[in-house]
């Protein structure tokens, strides 16, 4: 029973990471039909500059978490601009929209490779880090306890900017029809820029959570993420934010429970594995309507 217990707190606070990242991702998606592949990047820029910001301004974490969200959410912003605004005016095929961001991706990669060389890149060491306690046999790390808690604050003020703000109903008419929202008056580029700001902002709040959680930052980390939010993308129900949410949780838990359970070499096979059992059974996901409604 402890190592149950265990490796369920150490997968309810990989899990709500996870679940950041993929709502970004899915709002996006469910908002404006966008598969955006250089999220993955975006959330590489947000880890590297909180790090940066502790690392050598000596910020505060959550000062530097605040900056890393809303550089990422420019950085995300800067896509729209540069890549798939101009080729949605030019009457480009949403395939040109895929390549061109994963073009993007490369950039930032290499961006990142010239600036901050190849090598893992760690937090300087503090007695905050180290922190745990040990409850029932079962060990909580400080780190677990704040990944979990921001992920929730995080998410929290997002489900209350969508649902009871005039900004939030704005972009779920979006989500419906965008012509629909022009006819009543919703400023569609801002709010497609507002969006794509919020799914940076978000995935540059993962890359800074699971930075601290696993004290390890490099230009490779998004690629792995960016396959995770694709998964949970699919697995909550193409477009359906609460169930991104929900599937970035049960797949930290699958993969947590599958290296303690099994062994590390099956973390990735069980957890896909696990989605691809799911999909036979829910071709749309476990959330997902059969008739796709978007946000």
């Amino acid at each position: 029973m402890s190592v149950f217990l265990q490796q369920t707190v150490n997968g309810l606070s990989l899990g709500s990471a996870y679940a950041v990242f993929a709502v970004g991702f899915t709002l996006l998606f469910g908002v404006l039909n966008v598969l955006n592949l250089a999220q993955g990047a975006v959330f590489m820029v947000g880890a590297f500059t909180g790090l940066e910001l502790v690392r050598l301004v000596e910020l505060p974490l959550p000062l530097a978490f605040l900056v890393a969200m809303v550089t990422a959410g420019a950085v995300s912003v800067l896509t729209q601009v540069a890549v798939f605004g101009p080729l949605e005016r030019r009457g480009g095929h949403r395939w040109m929209g895929l390549i061109a961001s994963l073009a993007v991706a490369r950039l930032l990669v290499a961006i990142a490779q010239e600036v901050f060389g190849t090598q893992v890149l760690r937090y300087p060491s503090e007695p905050w880090m180290e922190a745990s306690w040990t409850i029932a046999g079962v060990q909580i790390q400080g780190l677990q306890l704040i990944v979990l808690a921001t992920a929730l604050l995080v998410m929290a003020a997002l489900a209350v900017l969508l649902r009871a703000t005039q900004t939030g109903r704005a972009i779920r008419t979006m989500a419906f029809n965008p012509n629909v929202a022009r006819l009543v008056g919703v400023p569609v580029q801002r709010m497609t820029l507002l969006t794509y700001f919020i799914a940076g902002a978000l995935a540059g709040a993962a890359g800074v959570q699971l930075g601290v959680l696993y004290n390890a930052v490099s230009p490779f980390m998004g690629e792995t993420i960016l396959l995770k939010g694709l998964t949970v993308l699919i697995l909550g129900g193409l477009g359906h934010v609460p169930g991104a949410a929900l599937a970035g949780l049960l797949l930290g838990l699958t993969e947590v429970y599958s290296v303690g359970y099994l062994s590390s070499s099956f973390r990735d096979a069980v957890g896909f594995g696990l989605v691809f059992i799911i999909l036979l059974v829910r071709p749309h996901g476990l959330f997902g309507l059969t008739t796709r409604q978007r946000a």
